[in-house]
C-alpha cells in the first residue's frame, strides 16, 4: 500500500481519517502517527523525491523530511519490532498461561 506519493509536482500523504490523499502541508502530528504505524505494521510504498518532481518548495521541505525519517527508519525496522517483542515475551508468556 502506497503511504506517500508524489503527483503534479506535489507531495501527498495517505490520510488515516478520511482514506484520502491530502497535501502533505496539511498533515498534523496524528496523521504523522498513523503513517508511522502504518510503515511499521504493513508493507508501504512512498515515492522517492528527487529534485525535480516535486515543485512546491513547502512540500519538497516537508515531504523530503518523512520520506527521508521513515527510510532511515526501514533499515532498522525489523530489530525495532524484534527488541519491542523480546522486551514484553515474559510477561506476555505470564499472563497468556493463567
Amino acid at each position: 500500500m502506497k503511504i506517500l506519493k508524489i503527483e503534479g509536482g506535489c507531495g501527498y500523504f495517505l490520510a488515516n481519517s478520511s482514506g484520502e490523499w491530502c497535501k502533505v502541508d496539511e498533515i498534523d502530528k496524528g496523521e504523522l502517527l498513523h503513517l508511522l504505524n502504518r510503515f511499521l505494521e504493513e508493507d508501504v510504498e512512498m515515492d522517492a523525491p528527487d529534485g525535480s518532481n516535486l515543485q512546491n518548495e513547502v512540500h519538497k521541505i516537508v515531504y523530503s523530511h518523512i520520506f527521508q525519517k521513515l527510510s532511515a527508519l526501514t533499515e532498522s525496522k525489523s530489530s525495532f519490532k524484534d527488541d519491542s517483542e523480546r522486551l514484553y515475551f515474559d510477561e506476555i508468556n505470564k499472563y497468556s498461561s493463567v
